[in-house]
């Protein structure tokens, strides 16, 4: 290697080495370990599956489909939850119709108070996140939709991990964001029958 080119080589290889990558200033410090913090149901961002449960076929006389419930197939396999979307001022839900009162599609007693409900009464079941171990119980919720807001009383849990027994009239299990809703609470949203059912809304604690 002639003069020229060594003296070439030693410059680029200061250059790299030296200026252009002088560690010295550098200050490092050890790694921690980063803990996932404790948060309730509702702080969760998303919520994932938890399982699966499996249709029975109803006994007869079972499944009471006055406002058109889903009694499932033999069979067919649908996904559980143990959680619910994150709760925010105003929370999005997928708003269904139930009957709370004795003899009514959703089957035993409410889980607040031991007790059945007037369909012209407006109450609700809340999904498991959201129902959130009873601390919603006996209190108002706001729901929101159809240019209106209307307050209902959370008496019920709507459960994502359990259904097709008979604590739920053999019905299918919820989905993870239901509000689940009497008959007063649609009419009150003058809501026409045709077109109750399954419907957006948001919600938030009155």
């Amino acid at each position: 290697m002639s003069w020229k080119l060594k003296q070439l080589f030693n410059l680029i290889k200061f250059l790299v080495t030296g200026a252009f990558f002088d560690s010295s200033h550098l200050a490092y410090e050890p790694t921690h370990q980063i803990r996932d913090t404790p948060r309730t149901i509702e702080a969760h961002s998303s919520c994932k599956p938890s399982g699966k449960i499996r249709c029975k076929k109803p006994p007869a006389g079972h499944c009471n489909i006055e406002n058109d419930a889903d009694c499932g197939r033999q069979g067919q396999t649908y996904t559980t939850y143990k959680c619910s979307p994150g709760v925010s001022k105003r929370t999005k839900a997928a708003m269904t119709i139930n009957s709370f009162q004795k003899g009514g599609d959703g089957g035993g007693t409410s889980k607040c108070d031991i007790e059945y409900h007037s369909d012209d009464t407006p109450v609700v079941a809340l999904s498991s996140g959201w129902f959130n171990q009873r601390s919603r119980c006996i209190k108002n919720t706001t729901i929101y939709g159809n240019g209106r807001s209307v307050q209902a009383m959370a008496v019920d849990e709507c459960e994502p991990t359990m259904g097709w027994d008979k604590d739920h009239d053999f019905q299918p299990r919820c989905d993870d964001n239901i509000i689940d809703a009497s008959r007063a609470v649609w009419e009150a949203r003058r809501m026409p029958k045709s077109k109750r059912g399954t419907v957006d809304v948001d919600w938030s604690d009155s």
